[in-house]
């Protein structure tokens, strides 16, 4: 028996999961192990989105200023232009089983180091109506702003993101990192003014997002004619075809310049994928991001001003093995590391 091979045996041999030298992993570890030396089941009890604690609102009177942050469900796909679904993307979301409880390259553990909850569902007067949808997150979602609480939605179709940006910018006009297929600044078609394709536009002309603090990144397709708004009101556009050569890092030191250091809000679109990926989605595109190109660009905004985020548009039911709500999962897991670290400096 080799020297090496005793000294391993002595010191490992017996140990528990928790035994750790390493400073940092042994910090997570004691925010993970109960005193038995237990971790919870990730299989077991309520899905939760990020597997955040549950808190079931009462109603009107809820006191959420205990909260850091909410992670909300909004299941509505009233306004997609392709496939319908998405209004199933919260439920998917909550079911991925082994999403954190540590993100090792932020070093964080998100649900230990701040005051999270999953909130549930934005609860809509009708399922039918887009415009009270509309109204209804609006509403919501100021509920959660008056109280300090910065929220993680988990959508739904894009449309959703208007009336969040309309609650988080009533002060002032926020930025946006915004990834994505599409730039989904169009205009009104077929009779309708609000759609997923446009949510964008109305932020701006509404004055509660600043164009020239926002950057749109992965476009592609076929309606770039659609997306004129986007380069006349001052967006910055990064195509799908220019990622290659530009590389991870440069587009998130463009992104970085562009936000800066004031508020800020990262919408993700998980058609913003490759759909040999990510194939559940309603609008899928090919040519598209890869899952370790879409993890890196997230962990290169740390340090951002980041008020509020969301990832929507999965639509599970053209997911056969589960890998866009996988991926989706992980994406706002990561979202929720951004936003504890941003509370934590």
């Amino acid at each position: 028996m080799s020297e090496k091979l005793t000294k391993l045996r002595e010191k490992y041999a017996e140990a528990s999961g928790e035994d750790i030298e390493d400073a940092e992993f042994n910090r997570v570890a004691d925010l993970l192990f109960s005193s038995s030396g237990n971790r919870a089941l990730p299989y077991s009890g309520h899905p939760t989105l990020c597997n955040a604690p549950a808190r079931v609102l009462s109603g009107s009177d809820d006191d959420l200023t205990d909260l850091d942050v909410a992670l909300v469900g909004i299941p509505t796909d009233v306004a997609v232009t392709n496939r319908t679904g998405a209004r199933f993307g919260p439920r998917a979301l909550r079911t991925i089983e082994r999403i954190g409880p540590y993100d090792y390259v932020l070093k964080c553990v998100p649900v230990a180091e701040s005051r999270i909850a999953d909130i549930g569902d934005v609860p809509f007067r009708s399922r039918f109506d887009l415009n009270s949808c509309i109204e209804d997150i609006e509403t919501y979602f100021h509920k959660l702003v008056d109280a300090g609480v910065r929220p993680l939605a988990a959508g739904g179709d894009h449309s959703v993101t208007y009336p969040i940006l309309k609650a988080l910018g009533r002060e002032e006009p926020i930025g946006l990192i915004h990834i994505d297929a599409h730039c989904d600044t169009g205009g009104k078609f077929d009779g309708a003014k609000f759609h997923h394709g446009g949510p964008f536009r109305h932020a701006v002309l509404d004055g509660v997002l600043d164009p020239e603090r926002t950057i749109q990144i992965g476009i592609r397709g076929s309606s770039e004619f659609l997306w004129e708004f986007s380069y006349d009101s001052g967006m910055t556009v990064i195509h799908a075809e220019e990622m290659t050569d530009m590389g991870i890092d440069a587009i998130v030191a463009k992104a970085r310049a562009v936000v800066g250091d004031r508020p800020t809000y990262i919408s993700f679109d998980i058609d913003a994928l490759d759909p040999s990926v990510a194939p559940g989605t309603g609008t899928p595109e090919v040519g598209g991001i890869g899952a370790r190109e879409a993890m890196a660009m997230l962990r290169g905004f740390d340090g951002l001003n980041i008020v509020g985020a969301d990832l929507v548009e999965v639509a599970p039911q053209y997911d056969a093995n589960t890998n866009t709500a996988q991926i989706g999962a992980q994406l706002m897991f990561q979202l929720l590391c951004l936003m504890v670290l941003n509370l934590k400096r």
